[in-house]
């Protein structure tokens, strides 16, 4: 929605990083030469949590008040996880990291999940006299859909050579080439093409929910935190492409151009949940008309 960052490093030893932080190497397999790296590197962190953390305050509200099938646009949800999907395939192509592979598919199966909510609800809502037989039906599909991811992320390798940068909710990118003379590499291309895709995603998920809250004049049942989170790592995310170094050899402009895709889309989704924000103030004082209270006015 989809903060960062790792940037990618020649495989070698600690020898190839003069005036570099050891334990960021070691941990990392990163070269940060100075604290701007080291700073860049907390930061990018910090998004991830944000983002990975993101989900659960809807989870609660969904649970709280039961109207999450009228509080959140299902095209909301599905741009949401067309973005991870495409952040996710793009793990495999471009042989990332297991770190970055298992955290696209947590993404996924948030997602999931809160796809699963919406459909419970969206059933539930409109059939209450079978309550028992959708809650058992729900339950296996949620159980069904949190295995099968988990048994994607086993299939992903234990190792790979090539660290790739890593950036929160957006974590495709390719090595940049090391003499800097050549914009783009066959990985690079692979994750620049989804990576766009992706960001597009995430842009596009933003307008229907837009157009909901401006329809229902409210945003109940929709959790501001969910957003408030997002907006946090998707700021960090944005200081912590700003602050990281190009590599050698690169340079200011060449290392904007290979981070162009999630600027643009993270910057693009932080303004749009600006103006979600927004909606929140407005609608504040406004209380939503029940689903009983709209069904009797349409049968008056």
């Amino acid at each position: 929605m989809d903060s960062r960052v790792w940037q990618s490093q020649p495989v070698g030893n600690f020898s190839d990083c003069p005036n570099g932080s050891q334990w960021v190497w070691d941990v990392f397999d990163e070269c940060a030469q100075d604290g701007l790296d080291i700073a860049s590197i907390v930061l990018g962190l910090v998004s991830i949590v944000c983002f990975a953390a993101a989900s659960f305050p809807q989870y609660y509200q969904a649970c709280k008040t039961g109207n999450m099938d009228e509080a959140l646009s299902i095209y909301f949800l599905l741009g949401w996880l067309a973005g991870d999907s495409f952040n996710l395939i793009g793990s495999f192509l471009a042989d990332q990291l297991p770190l970055q592979t298992y955290t696209a598919i947590y993404y996924v199966s948030a997602d999931l999940i809160m796809l699963s909510l919406y459909c419970y609800y969206k059933v539930r809502n409109q059939s209450r006299g079978f309550l028992a037989p959708i809650n058992a039906v729900f339950a296996f599909i949620f159980l069904g859909t949190v295995s099968t991811t988990s048994l994607l992320g086993g299939g992903g390798s234990l190792a790979q050579e090539t660290m790739v940068t890593m950036k929160g909710r957006t974590l495709l990118s390719a090595a940049a080439d090391e003499s800097g003379h050549e914009p783009f590499t066959k990985k690079e291309i692979i994750g620049f093409a989804i990576g766009s895709l992706s960001s597009l995603m995430y842009l596009l998920s933003r307008v229907p929910q837009i157009y909901t809250n401006f329809k229902r004049k409210s945003t109940a049942g929709v959790s501001y935190s969910l957003f408030a989170l997002v907006m946090l790592g998707n700021t960090l995310y944005g200081v912590s492409v700003l602050l990281k170094n190009p590599d050698p050899g690169q340079t200011r402009g060449d290392y904007a151009l290979h981070h162009l895709p999630w600027l643009i889309g993270s910057l693009g989704v932080l303004s749009l949940d600006i103006g979600i924000s927004f909606q929140f103030l407005a609608y504040r004082n406004r209380r939503p008309s029940t689903r009983e209270e709209r069904e009797a006015l349409l049968s008056s």
